[in-house]
């Protein structure tokens, strides 16, 4: 097996730069679908480039980015061994990783195919049910950048925990 080990700011690099990628919607979506798509109704002009591009990513990209994570995830794994389990902040940090991803990945993501889609949008009581799902997701989306600050928190202080 070939060393790793000269490549780390490499493979962490790339990792980081991917893990960006697949939050990153889920983060920004809940905010730039805000009311504008029920409020103007199906007569609604197209989201803009950076919002199609955040769609994009979201319908097509996350199977990829995923993978790419897990390809970086395992090569740090391999050049970090068993000194990663020597280190607390970097266990806390990966649960609350992984614990965010799924959330981002298995619940916000079909919800807010759900909402892009605004079917069935045709009265105030339509209307206000829409923006009820969307305020959840915006919820949501605190939930993830919460996680994501407490994990660049554990990284920038690495505490010791035990």
């Amino acid at each position: 097996m070939p060393d790793l080990s000269q490549s780390f700011p490499l493979i962490l690099g790339t990792h980081i730069t991917l893990a960006i990628a697949l939050f990153v919607p889920s983060l920004l979506l809940p905010f730039t679908l805000r009311n504008r798509l029920v409020a103007q109704g199906y007569d609604a002009p197209p989201p803009g480039r950076f919002v199609s591009a955040l769609l994009w990513i979201q319908a097509h990209g996350t199977v990829v980015i995923g993978a790419g994570l897990a390809l970086t995830g395992i090569a740090m794994l391999a050049v970090l061994g068993p000194r990663m389990l020597q280190q607390p902040w970097l266990l806390v940090s990966l649960a609350t990783y992984a614990v965010a991803a799924v959330i981002a990945f298995a619940i916000q993501r079909p919800s807010l195919r759900r909402l892009v889609r605004r079917q069935g949008i045709e009265s105030d009581e339509d209307r206000e049910a829409w923006r009820a799902r969307a305020r959840r997701q915006r919820y949501l989306a605190y939930a993830i950048t919460t996680a994501v600050g407490f994990i660049a928190f554990m990284m920038s202080t690495k505490p010791a925990l035990w």
